[in-house]
């Protein structure tokens, strides 16, 4: 008798497939699975979920694509070419949609809103969650499929100081455009890796960039930084507005006077002791949240309606945003092609209406497009060898060892040299670690070891065709 499927394997299935709105193919769903599920399996799996309704299935042959059906038709180039182009606004849900058609009504027509405390109070770290279960599994399936695999195993910070050249450019070209910045991502790489600034561009447009970039590499490099604290918060907010501000005293500072958001009907809290308060509370209750895309999520929504800081508020968001996902070694969140307008709709129903269903939408989906976006990085990287990370300083003794006591690289010899610090199952692999290094070593990376070049050369003519 044929198993049944259980309902729970198909809802993730469709919860994969959901923030695609071009639908994905079943290549690019098998690679995200990995090899969980066999692809005959696959294939049967997406044929009931078809049957069902519950998907669509679009083109034929090798063109096929699934999406979750309500999406309005692909364009023809789509259908034609199976490729997703960027698009003026985001996927939305029911719930999404009633936002963006509130805050397109006139300003006029919009009644004036103050901060509201019991936003904030109704939330309750690891209890309440803006994001469904099923929602997050989803995300931390495309977060490790293109991010360090297994994350558990190697040092925070360690994806995103692999890809950091291209993470420098996407997440300061994108970032900045949502702000109006007018740099093309070409522009930007430019300034980025050569320091050439654009011509044409006003110097404030310049320096935006060059603060993401610094503010990135502050968070990147020392994992220490990439921590939900109020000093890591204050000191993206000093990178990012540094020589920005009118008011240079504002940089790093949580601001001491009102502020007014512009296009929206939101009156921010005004009070500066109330405000320093507030700050506090939120980045504690962010530091709580265990789950990495709920908690970057989070900072996304309550950072931004508190405005902190006199100027800069969304820009500091969406870095801090990215502190869960170099911490947990996760596909960074680039805000690569997301539209303008749909961010700045979804921050309106957040500020006028306290509803974070259009900001989830957005943040879904551009967590899904940046994924997407480093699947070619991440194939051109080489992944790390967890046992030479492991084992390092245990090889680096032995290769020191041998070549100080004159003795011959030999299987043997490295065998006898084993220390008790490397596990039984692993001593074959270490013992071929220690042989290859023997055969690249040379006096340009004998200092890895401790070896002095008159070491190696006296050990080198020593066994001069021994090895």
């Amino acid at each position: 008798m044929p198993r049944v499927t259980p309902q729970t394997e198909l809802d993730q299935l469709v919860d994969l497939i959901s923030p695609h709105p071009y639908g994905m193919g079943i290549e690019a769903i098998a690679r995200v699975l990995g090899d969980s599920l066999q692809r005959r399996t696959l294939q049967r799996r997406l044929a009931a979920l078809v049957a069902q309704g519950r998907i669509q299935m679009l083109g034929e042959a090798r063109s096929v694509r699934y999406r979750i059906p309500g999406y309005p038709p692909a364009p023809r180039a789509v259908a034609a070419s199976v490729q997703e182009p960027a698009e003026a606004y985001v996927p939305t849900s029911p719930q999404g949609e009633e936002i963006k058609a509130y805050v397109r009504q006139p300003r006029a027509l919009r009644a004036p809103v103050g901060y509201k405390l019991e936003f904030l109070q109704q939330y309750h770290p690891n209890h309440t969650a803006y994001l469904t279960q099923g929602l997050r599994d989803q995300l931390h399936t495309l977060g490790r499929a293109f991010g360090q695999s297994p994350a558990d195993q190697t040092p925070a910070g360690t994806f995103a100081r692999d890809i950091l050249n291209r993470l420098l450019i996407d997440l300061s070209w994108a970032s900045s455009q949502l702000e109006g910045n007018t740099y093309s991502r070409l522009d930007t790489q430019r300034l980025i890796e050569f320091g050439q600034a654009a011509d044409g561009k006003n110097a404030l447009e310049t320096q935006m960039i060059l603060n993401h970039k610094q503010a990135i590499e502050y968070l990147v490099l020392d994992p220490a930084h990439a921590q939900v604290t109020p000093d890591t918060v204050i000191a993206l907010h000093a990178f990012l507005s540094d020589g920005l501000m009118a008011d240079p005293a504002a940089v790093g500072r949580v601001r001491r006077r009102a502020v007014e958001i512009g296009g929206s009907v939101y009156l921010p809290v005004a009070l500066p002791q109330r405000l320093e308060e507030l700050f506090g509370i939120v980045i504690q209750m962010a530091a709580e949240i265990a789950d990495p895309f709920e908690q970057a999520f989070f900072l996304m929504v309550h950072l931004p309606y508190l405005q902190p800081f006199e100027d800069v508020n969304k820009r500091v968001s969406r870095l801090a945003a990215n502190i869960p996902f170099i911490r947990h070694n996760l596909c960074p969140l680039s805000f690569i092609d997301v539209p303008q307008q749909a961010y700045v709709d979804a921050m309106i129903g957040v500020y006028e209406l306290n509803r974070i269903e259009l900001l989830r939408d957005v943040f879904v989906w551009a967590y899904a497009r940046s994924c997407q976006q480093y699947v070619a990085v991440q194939q051109n990287l080489v992944p790390p060898d967890i046992l030479r990370l492991r084992y390092r300083q245990a090889l680096g003794e032995v290769v020191a060892a041998i070549v100080r006591n004159g003795e011959v690289a030999t299987q043997a010899a490295v065998q006898a040299r084993v220390p008790p610090t490397v596990a039984a199952p692993d001593r074959a692999y270490f013992i071929q670690l220690v042989l290859q290094e023997f055969t690249a070593l040379h006096p340009g990376n004998a200092v890895r070891f401790g070896i002095r070049p008159l070491e190696l050369a006296a050990w080198t003519e020593k066994h001069r065709g021994a090895q």
